[in-house]
């Protein structure tokens, strides 16, 4: 008799997952990197968010082009990922258009940015990222910048604990204009002030694409109860992430299981409703626990989640359905303005 499998049929979607830069193993070859598209086909993950990130450096003219430049060098990566010949995976820069190459058996590649120093101080850069795919932006990193502060302050940059009280000035002008293009406001690494800021401010239901729950693990890039509740009542999402040292306290990949991972989904949707709850793995940017090591190991925890008693509907939001459901959002917003 054939084993059931709950993974069969679900459109999963890993909302972060870095890249190689500024070399690394070819994403068409299975090859050393947690995430290329032979693992992504053997895990049967059907879409990433490939980020373009940005590290955290001084905030003057030459380091806000850097950041800039390295940031669209990082999209034009990402987006060779889906070459025009069809060779590799799909680009999808829509819900519609995630669901069309999971219907075609291809991956989508999601295009995004992590950290807002992207920008610089330059507003018109929104319109420029927007153009080419990118779908969020996580406002920040490790280390404060001009849109807003960031939960764990860059003492080698000379950062205070907080600087702007949460969201610059610039910063709400630059998540109004994200509202307005349909990029999502990802709170990821902001500090807790940032993420209840933009909370309220956003017409769009904000994100954390890759974090975990404090409650469980103490460390300031988590979220506490108050954070989970207020994404629950604006509509957002919480995307766990399998970083070990977010899941539990001085953890090691090597001590620590897809069981930890299944604990965080299981207190969030306890704590806010199936609605609000995903997958975020950071892979390649430091996620990664025993059971589940790379990107062909989803079923893994797929396969525990539904040993906790998640059905096949429950299964489907929190690999993907919910974070297709801000999407949607997102660009509804974006189109009625």
């Amino acid at each position: 008799m054939k084993e059931f499998d709950p993974h069969h049929g679900i459109l999963a979607i890993d909302t972060h997952v870095d890249i190689p830069w500024p070399n690394g193993s070819s994403p068409f070859e299975d090859g050393p990197r947690c995430v290329d598209l032979p693992k992504l086909k053997a895990g049967r993950v059907a879409a990433v968010c490939f980020a373009a990130y940005v590290p955290q450096d001084r905030r003057d003219e030459a380091g806000h082009l850097a950041a800039g430049n390295r940031a669209r060098a990082m999209l034009e990566a990402i987006a060779a990922m889906a070459p025009a010949d069809g060779s590799g995976g799909a680009l999808a820069t829509s819900a519609g258009a995630i669901e069309a190459a999971f219907a075609a058996g291809k991956t989508a590649i999601i295009p995004a940015i992590e950290n807002g120093y992207a920008l610089g101080t330059d507003i018109a850069s929104l319109d420029d990222f927007a153009a080419r795919g990118v779908r969020y932006i996580t406002l920040t990193h490790n280390g404060h910048n001009a849109l807003a502060d960031a939960a764990i302050p860059r003492r080698d940059l000379n950062d205070v604990e907080a600087e702007h009280g949460g969201l610059s000035d610039f910063g709400r002008a630059a998540v109004a204009r994200m509202n307005e293009l349909g990029i999502l406001v990802d709170v990821s690494h902001a500090a807790k002030s940032t993420m209840l800021q933009a909370a309220a401010l956003s017409r769009t239901p904000v994100l954390a694409t890759h974090s975990c729950i404090r409650a469980l693990c103490d460390h300031p890039r988590n979220l506490d109860d108050e954070q989970l509740e207020v994404l629950r009542d604006v509509g957002g999402l919480v995307q766990v992430t399998i970083v070990s040292n977010f899941l539990r306290p001085r953890g090691r990949a090597a001590d620590l299981s897809v069981a930890d991972i299944a604990d965080h989904v299981d207190y969030a949707v306890n704590k806010i409703g199936i609605d609000h709850v995903g997958i975020g793995t950071d892979f390649d940017g430091g996620g990664g626990v025993r059971g589940f090591m790379n990107a062909s190991h989803a079923p893994h925890l797929t396969r525990e989640l539904a040993k906790r008693g998640y059905d096949h509907e429950a299964l489907g939001k929190i690999w993907g359905g919910n974070f297709l459901r801000l999407l949607r959002q997102a660009e509804f917003i974006q189109v009625s303005r």
